[in-house]
């Protein structure tokens, strides 16, 4: 059998002992499959007390993590510390230019510095992958790169934040209102004391760039990415979309298409979409991701699986030290960063669809004709409306508010968006209206 592959790992929370126990474990069988032993030589966290749940005493052991990109006895850095910046990227940096190999989980990184990061590999004739960073356990990298690679992608999208989806299933399947869940979701380590990256869509935002630059070739482009969270999403609207047969998921949503002069435009949003209990992502529970990608000749593509945790995403890392360890270099983001199309944002005002539109008002006269004649004069056809009392967080309710819940026939959501401008500033709306888009089956 050829020499080991030699790896240093940086960070060792819940990914990187998960990392080093499936290492441990699956030593014989990862072996066998990468043509050669793949041996942890050097590791290095914040914290060389902290009790891990591993042993640690046959590593050498770097207090500062950039030098492992510098040692002669490692191949390939495993980089598990995350954040866009900071000793993440610098170690990055280190690693390429000392010719090495790179292995991540950072999705923010990728988002932030993936194209400098892939110039780097590709000027160093080295691996750069990042499978655990999207969906963790799911092969949803590889998928597109490998599995899907001889079609043209036409929409890739999914359920890209395990936080979020078991948030709103919970509410699905208790009537408990958002914030009750959320602290739930703390309580239970599924979501961060500090959840704003997670209900807010900026982690599945940074997902979804990473997504779409695999999917359509273009120049990764996260700052394009249109991010609205679950923050606003009561019991009542989880109600009124069972009663119309759809479920509400945090959806991630890219495409591409041909403007007026013949340029190609990048559309990236997330965004919370009623989805129609017949598609697949509408039966996605729990903290689980889903990835669908459309190819032209191969049609619907679902990966579903774990999202995160340390089992599934130390595979993904693990999957990826066998691809190096079998010689597996190629373009990070499927083909060389020179080729990548610097596709600008899409608009949106002309994209159709139906809309789920949620109004707070004043329980008063004239209030609903108000809104209804906003729509009217914005061009925007109901399909059904309801009026009912609010109940926001399970209680009596406000007796001087009530919710207006309409659903639109198809059209161009430059008229949704013109609406919403017609109704701004109404004394009538106790706050902004929501907006959720309806994803068919």
């Amino acid at each position: 059998m050829s020499e080991p592959l030699r790896i240093a790992l940086a960070g060792l929370g819940t990914v990187g002992g998960g990392v080093i126990r499936l290492i441990e474990t699956n030593a014989a069988l990862i072996a066998r499959r990468a043509g050669r032993p793949i041996v942890i030589t050097a590791i290095s966290a914040r914290n060389r007390s902290k009790d891990r749940g591993v042993d640690l005493s046959g590593y050498a052991w770097e207090d500062d993590m950039v030098i492992l990109g510098e040692r002669p006895d490692v191949d390939v850095v495993v980089e598990l510390v995350g954040g866009a910046d900071g000793p993440a990227l610098a170690l990055a940096r280190t690693t390429f230019e000392a010719g090495k190999a790179l292995v991540t989980a950072n999705k923010a990184m990728i988002a932030h510095h993936g194209l400098e990061l892939a110039g780097r590999a590709e000027a160093a004739k080295v691996a750069f992958k990042f499978e655990a960073a999207v969906a963790g356990g799911i092969p949803a990298i590889k998928g597109l790169r490998e599995g899907a690679a001889a079609n043209r992608i036409e929409r890739v999208y999914g359920i890209l934040n395990g936080t979020c989806n078991y948030i709103l299933s919970t509410m699905e399947d208790t009537g408990r209102d958002f914030a009750d869940v959320l602290a739930e979701a703390q309580a239970k380590g599924y979501a961060e004391a500090d959840p704003t990256f997670d209900i807010d869509g900026i982690d599945a935002a940074h997902k979804l760039s990473i997504l779409s630059s695999i999917a359509f070739g273009t120049a990764i482009d996260f700052r394009s990415v249109t991010a609205t969270g679950i923050r606003r999403v009561l019991a009542a609207d989880i109600a009124q979309a069972d009663a119309l047969g759809y479920y509400i998921r945090l959806i991630g949503m890219a495409d591409t298409e041909i403007d007026a002069e013949g340029n190609r435009r990048l559309f990236q949003r997330v965004h919370p979409h009623l989805v129609h209990r017949d598609h697949p992502l509408a039966h996605v529970d729990g903290a689980t991701n889903a990835v669908v990608a459309e190819g032209n000749f191969v049609g619907r593509l679902l990966f579903q699986g774990a999202g995160a945790g340390d089992g599934p995403t130390a595979s993904a890392v693990v999957a990826d030290l066998i691809d190096i360890a079998r010689g597996d270099v190629g373009a990070p983001f499927s083909i060389p960063v020179a080729e990548l199309d610097a596709a600008a944002p899409a608009e949106t005002g002309h994209r159709r669809g139906k809309a789920y539109l949620r109004f707070s008002v004043a329980d008063r006269p004239g209030v609903l004709a108000e809104i209804t004649a906003a729509m009217r004069d914005a061009g925007v056809s109901i399909e059904s409306l309801i009026q009912k009392g609010r109940a926001g967080d399970g209680g009596e309710g406000d007796s001087d508010q009530v919710l207006v819940a309409m659903v639109t026939h198809e059209g161009p959501e430059s008229a949704i968006a013109e609406a919403m401008r017609l109704l701004e500033g109404s004394p009538s709306l106790s706050e902004p209206p929501l907006v959720m888009h309806l994803l068919e089956e």
